[in-house]
């Protein structure tokens, strides 16, 4: 019932910066919490930073005064500013919310497909 799209993932080199976007689109009621999560090779996912509807926010701390989450609800797109990267930043970032539906669900998780975004030393 929700897709999402995300985009902005790519290859940087370390202190540089990034911007991720997230996109929901398809049939839901509304669409509550929002996040990022991220994978590395040979490490489970782990949340980045998640937002709810209201905007209050909650950050990893190895990325607490570098990344910024934020949202556009009109849009229900969530944001993903990346400053100061690090190679250890190396990871897929997944996008994930937690919508309601039309026809009885109740913050019912979903997924994007992920994007890479890569850090050289």
């Amino acid at each position: 019932q929700v897709q999402l799209v995300e985009s902005g993932g790519g290859l940087v080199q370390a202190g540089g910066s990034l911007r991720l976007s997230c996109a929901a689109s398809g049939s839901f009621l509304s669409i509550n919490t929002m996040g990022w999560y991220r994978q590395a090779p040979g490490n489970q996912r782990e949340l980045v930073a998640d937002i709810t509807r209201g905007g209050s926010r909650n950050y990893a701390n190895a990325v607490k005064g570098r990344f910024t989450i934020s949202r556009d609800n009109a849009k229900n797109t969530v944001y993903l500013q990346m400053n100061s990267l690090k190679p250890e930043d190396t990871a897929v970032y997944y996008c994930n919310a937690a919508a309601n539906s039309y026809t009885g669900g109740y913050d019912r998780n979903y997924w994007g497909q992920g994007t890479q975004v890569t850090v050289s030393p």
